[in-house]
């Protein structure tokens, strides 16, 4: 409390000078401030209230006392580790007052754990946590591509990690390796991490950057508080909601962490998680000459398996030889035969054609020449008159495409008035549709015959008719007898027609 804020001497007559409420817990907030500034308190969390302005407020407490805490909004994600109910930490603040109820308090800007057993019970605390939402589950957990093109490595980029890993892909599978460089240890570690697994699950197949096939978060060894940024919740859901199946290779073989119990595969190593996440090129080239010779093995004994059983079934049969043996014979004696009978074929239908041309005189014989000569002559008559004709029908021919444009465009106009003419029938058949003046109002009278009357003459009182309308028929009665129509009205005098004046003729 400053000298103009301490209470004034008492004057002589002993009366004190009066302090309003405000001025009183605003002195004492000031003197509490500047008296404590910054403190660090070991305490147990108690009461802890997430407020929906973002704000923390907590209790912190041990056996005998208890002090009111709260961590502003923008502090929050910048804590080492998140409040709990129960958890043992230790935390570095300023005291001040909160003059509106009377009470002191501590504004919170870090707090850690307050030791290896308080992060275990923190981690064990989360671990049932998660495994009560099946993050943990085996049916969870996705195949690895047994021979990935692309893959992603999420680690520190100059520790020996990331050399290790990369050293054994080279030597195991060549492919390819993206390295998302991050922090691996400290309060911005679990932020990083996180979001290189967001990052990669965010890429596009087929981009400039290639998309993995497979993820690898690898680190080396250290204790617990080195390992504690993959402990974090955060980076625990975003490594189990990965698209793209993920390998946990952080510390060594007896270290554990949250993200191990949510990926998809752990390796005790780095190096293991490149074993893992990768075959050996030379085995797969060694299983397929393997293969090779064994499938070109099996074919060589099938082949020899069916010639086997083809020389056996042949064994079974006669030789082709002894099959076609008789009918070459026959072949043969049909072929030598076959000469002599043409020539005397040929010899008797000569001599049957002397004996006929014999009753013939030499006169008749010379006619036929004459007819082959006049057929000659008549072909070649009408090849020069088909030669003159070939220009004609070639002119003919070329106009054949204008006389089709011709025939197209005739045929459109011809169709054009057939349409028009059908239209103008539709029309006229609408205009005389008996039901078309219904539509307008009119009724048609039948009578008991169901026939149209069409004179007021042919019906007398109490005939029973049918009105029919456009939608229904009704019934009705005649009733009174027929009225004259009404006299029309007297026509309009012609007007006179105007004389036109005569006009002289000229002529």
């Amino acid at each position: 409390m400053t000298d103009a804020e301490a209470p004034a001497a008492p004057d002589p007559e002993g009366n004190a000078k009066p302090y309003s409420v405000s001025e009183l817990s605003f002195a004492l907030k000031r003197t509490l401030e500047d008296t404590y500034g910054y403190v660090r308190v070991r305490a147990e969390l108690s009461k802890i209230t997430r407020h929906a302005s973002g704000h923390i407020y907590l209790t912190l407490k041990d056996e005998r006392s208890a002090i009111d805490g709260v961590v502003w909004k923008g502090v929050v994600s910048r804590l080492q580790v998140q409040p709990q109910q129960g958890m043992e930490v230790i935390v570095t603040g300023k005291i001040t007052t909160y003059p509106a109820s009377s009470k002191y308090q501590i504004v919170i800007d870090s707090m850690e754990p307050a030791g290896v057993g308080a992060l275990l019970a923190q981690l064990e605390r989360l671990k049932a946590k998660l495994a009560a939402e099946g993050l943990f589950e085996p049916s969870r957990k996705r195949p690895l591509p047994s021979m990935p093109a692309v893959i992603g490595v999420i680690t520190s980029p100059t520790g020996a990690v990331i050399r290790d890993i990369l050293h054994r892909i080279r030597d195991r599978w060549p492919c390819r390796v993206v390295v998302w460089p991050v922090v691996v240890q400290g309060e911005a570690a679990a932020h990083q991490v996180r979001a290189a697994i967001e990052g990669f699950n965010a890429l596009a197949p087929g981009g400039p950057i290639p998309r993995p096939d497979l993820l690898i978060v690898a680190r080396g060894g250290g204790s617990v508080e080195d390992l504690w940024a993959f402990n974090d919740e955060a980076l625990a859901r975003a490594a189990s909601a990965s698209a793209i199946p993920l390998i946990s290779a952080v510390g060594h073989e007896t270290d554990t962490t949250l993200i191990d119990f949510v990926s998809d595969r752990r390796a005790p190593t780095p190096t293991a998680a490149a074993e893992i996440a990768t075959p050996v090129l030379a085995e797969l080239r060694a299983a397929v000459a393997d293969y090779q010779r064994r499938l070109i093995s099996s074919a060589e004994r099938t082949l020899e398996l069916r010639r086997n059983r083809l020389s056996a079934a042949a064994r079974g049969l006669p030789r082709p030889a002894d099959i076609l043996a008789l009918a070459s014979q026959r072949f043969d004696l049909a072929a030598g035969r076959l000469g002599a009978a043409l020539a005397k074929n040929n010899s008797a239908h000569e001599r049957e054609l002397v004996r006929t041309l014999s009753r013939f005189n030499p006169a008749l014989l010379e006619r036929p020449r004459a007819l082959k000569t006049q057929r000659l002559a008549e072909v070649g008559f009408r090849f020069a008159a088909a030669a003159r004709r070939g220009p004609e029908r070639a002119a003919q021919n070329a106009r054949l495409p204008l006389l089709g444009l011709r025939l197209a465009a005739a045929v459109a106009r011809r169709l054009t008035r057939g349409a028009d003419q059908l239209g103008q029938l539709d029309k006229l058949r609408l205009s005389l549709d008996p039901e078309r003046p219904l539509k307008l109002g009119f009724a048609l009278v039948r009578g008991p015959d169901d026939a149209i009357i069409r004179s007021a003459a042919a019906l007398k009182s109490g005939d029973a008719v049918t009105l029919q309308f456009a939608d229904a028929k009704r019934g009705a009665v005649i009733d009174g007898a027929p009225q004259a129509p009404a006299a029309p009205a007297p026509a309009r005098p012609a007007r006179p027609a105007a004389t036109k004046p005569q006009q002289g003729d000229l002529f």
